[in-house]
């Protein structure tokens, strides 16, 4: 089972992915990327490194799932072998990403299942977008933006099959985790 989760930066994401992954021991997918390594970084771990030479033969290739340039620099993509090997030896596998993201997965793999995680209103968006303290406010406003963006793409394009609002981070997590174990089960009934 391919479960692909995505929601605007600030809305809980991540902690609910790597929830969700410990518990169904999910395999979580590593993305390609042409942005360089940082030190603390492995290949294959963290990231495959990839060259935009490299990145453009594996695009020519279709050995991505998904893939997108990211704020007009780096380039990042789902390799489409090692999710099917996960989902060949009957494993979960997550994927993270964004909307576009989402959108060409539901074109590739459409017996995929697509959440997408909101915020409870746009004003706590925009405060906990300021509570993490990371970035400046122009960056800060910038990502706003983006998310309130993100979240209408996601509600207009039909590429989600579910929408959980993050107002309580067990609650969306239980959620998250019922949806794929009813998916699931029926699965196995219907085997």
């Amino acid at each position: 089972m391919l479960v692909v989760i995505s929601g605007p930066s600030g809305v809980g994401k991540t902690t609910i992915v790597h929830r969700v992954k410990d518990a169904f021991d999910a395999v979580f997918s590593v993305s390609a990327t042409t942005r360089p390594k940082s030190t603390s970084e492995v290949d294959g771990v963290d990231y495959f490194f990839v060259s935009p030479d490299q990145f453009d033969q594996k695009v020519q290739n279709n050995e991505f799932l998904e893939h997108a340039e990211v704020f007009g620099c780096h380039r990042y993509g789902t390799l489409r072998a090692p999710v099917l090997e996960a989902l060949t030896s009957g494993k979960i596998m997550m994927l993270d990403i964004d909307v576009q993201g989402g959108m060409q997965v539901r074109d590739n793999m459409p017996e995929s299942i697509r959440v997408f995680i909101l915020p409870p209103s746009e004003e706590e968006l925009l405060r906990r977008l300021e509570v993490r303290g990371r970035e400046d406010e122009d960056s800060i406003q910038r990502r706003f933006l983006e998310a309130k963006s993100e979240i209408k793409l996601a509600q207009e394009s039909g590429a989600y099959d579910y929408f959980i609002t993050n107002d309580d981070l067990e609650l969306a997590i239980a959620e998250t985790v019922a949806i794929i174990q009813n998916i699931r089960n029926n699965i196995a009934t219907t085997s």
